[in-house]
């Protein structure tokens, strides 16, 4: 190179500054030339210009044989995420160790928390002759180094491609002395190639579920007065669990949180480490077979256990990401119900607050035009809220929908004027969304940091609010369900507009003349 070199240990410059140094950018500028045999600026700018036309989104809604950027994540991460909640649990990943590296870094860049997993770290030999010698190997190792007080299966692709039956293998493997026979190990086949992370913790929830409460169906067993509570996949769960165990303490309600993840992804930096940390205790899961009810939050993560709960003699309830006033007071009503106990004085004052916060920021939200995307309850309880504060929910995209949420979502849209512009799109990815921004614009976009990809290409302002946030730290320790999510989010919201306005009125001379103090 013909310049000197920028970096130093006398001088150490950020990465974003460094590679706009001389001698990086003569490097780049090289690497395109002579590897990467592009096209011209000109043909690029021509191409690019074409995939914003309503041509364009015709073909792009048209594809069928590929998806680009899906909303979701896939199977055994949720599966990792649910068996994470409970007391002492180590999850058990049945595949390769690459497979378990990446569920873990998943989870790690949003709650920027270490989470323990393992892997039976199958290789080309138990590709061809099945991986039962490493469950064997695997379990007796994980018992005896990490000493939980459950081990957690799940598979990934290459096992479920094989067709190892985890049943069996767990069988031989206590049959073996790997672990203990009375030792709990729950499964779940969780093959990444289908369905998604939603599925994954479904069927996870089910699987613990089977293990401590039987598979015999429709018995009648004795009810006290608990209520157990599933919080179905969340990104802000370490502040919705907890806002949800105040609620019911403020009922005074005995309520059981079937995987509650709160305390393992926040835990203190106190000198002790905590390779298991809270969850909910395998001895209250046993007995949540007793509980009079099971409420679910989000529906579209827990249909199989919950029909799997409704057929041990349970009353079953199900919400779509209780977001909002109305679907906070939902979800209080039915605690109510369960119960028998009036709804606290001290939440009517918290509703009472968030009705009036929403009243003084109004003008600020009406009319405004947003593009949702994420989970499918999250989507329904976004577009309910949006809608609660004037604004208008005009894209609704969920690669987990299916039609049946599409009609969901159409009809909470039909259900209020601010949803007249509105469409649910089940099934597509956020490359149909940028179809949809660049033909039927919005103004503003809610959903994970993948979005930001969508921000600097169509130039929409992103409001980061679910799963995952790689690029914004902290987020999930603030609750998003009842009165008090509501208002952060809320806040949230507000804030993106508030300095929208101000970066589009800060020339002086040219534009400050909006540029105001007070908002």
């Amino acid at each position: 190179m013909s310049h000197p070199v920028s970096q130093s240990a006398d001088k150490v410059i950020d990465h974003f500054t460094l590679f706009r140094q001389p001698e990086y950018k003569e490097l780049f500028e090289r690497k395109k030339t002579e590897f990467e045999y592009g096209h011209s600026d000109e043909e690029v700018a021509r191409v690019s210009a074409w995939t914003k036309t309503e041509e364009y989104k015709e073909k792009n809604f048209a594809r069928e044989a590929i998806v680009i950027n899906p909303t979701k994540a896939c199977q055994p991460i949720g599966a990792m995420f649910a068996a994470q909640g409970f007391e002492g649990t180590l999850p058990f990943v049945h595949g390769s160790q690459g497979c378990v590296a990446y569920y873990r870094t998943h989870l790690t860049r949003h709650f920027k928390e270490p989470n323990s997993a393992v892997s039976s770290s199958m290789t080309e030999d138990a590709a061809v002759f099945g991986g039962l010698n490493n469950m064997i190997d695997g379990l007796a190792n994980a018992y005896s180094l990490y000493k939980p007080k459950m081990i957690a299966v799940l598979t990934t692709c290459m096992a479920e491609v094989i067709g190892d039956d985890l049943s069996g293998f767990i069988n031989n493997a206590k049959n073996k002395e790997s672990v203990p026979q009375d030792f709990p190990v729950p499964f779940a086949h969780t093959p990444a190639f289908v369905g998604s992370h939603i599925v994954g913790y479904d069927n996870m929830i089910k699987g613990v579920l089977t293990y401590f409460w039987g598979t015999s169906e429709n018995f009648d067993t004795p009810k006290n007065e608990t209520i157990n509570l599933i919080p179905g996949f969340d990104g802000y769960a370490v502040g919705n669990n907890r806002e949800l165990k105040r609620i019911a303490g403020l009922f005074g309600i005995e309520m059981t949180i079937l995987s509650d993840v709160s305390d393992n992804f926040d835990t203190p930096a106190d000198g002790e480490y905590r390779m298991y940390d809270g969850g909910t205790p395998l001895e209250a899961t046993k007995q949540a077979v007793h509980a009079k009810a099971t409420i679910s939050m989000q529906e579209y993560c827990t249909p199989q256990s919950l029909q799997f709960i409704k057929e041990k003699g349970q009353q079953v309830a199900k919400f779509n990401y209780p977001l909002g006033v109305a679907a906070t007071d939902e979800l209080l009503l039915k605690l109510a119900e369960l119960s028998g106990k009036a709804v606290p004085a001290e939440l009517k004052l918290e509703r009472g607050r968030l009705v009036d916060a929403i009243a003084d920021s109004h003008t600020h939200l009406h009319g405004k035009r947003f593009a949702v995307y994420g989970d499918p309850d999250f989507c329904l309880g976004m577009s309910k809220f949006l809608m609660e504060l004037g604004a208008e929910p005009v894209h609704i995209l969920s690669t987990s929908g299916s039609k049946k949420w599409e009609k969901q979502v159409q009809k909470v849209l039909d259900a209020s004027p601010f949803g007249k512009s509105g469409k649910a799109y089940g099934g597509k990815d956020l490359w149909h969304l940028r179809s949809l921004l660049f033909t039927d614009t919005v103004d503003y976009i809610i959903g994970n940091s993948y979005g930001k990809y969508l921000e600097r290409d169509t130039k929409i302002p992103l409001i980061r609010l679910t799963y995952p946030i790689f690029d914004r730290h902290h987020h999930h320790r603030y609750p998003t369900w009842g009165y008090q999510g509501a208002l952060n989010v809320l806040v949230r919201i507000l804030d993106r507009i508030f300095e929208d306005m101000d970066a589009n009125t800060n020339i002086v001379g040219e534009t400050d003349y909006s540029f105001d103090l007070v908002r």
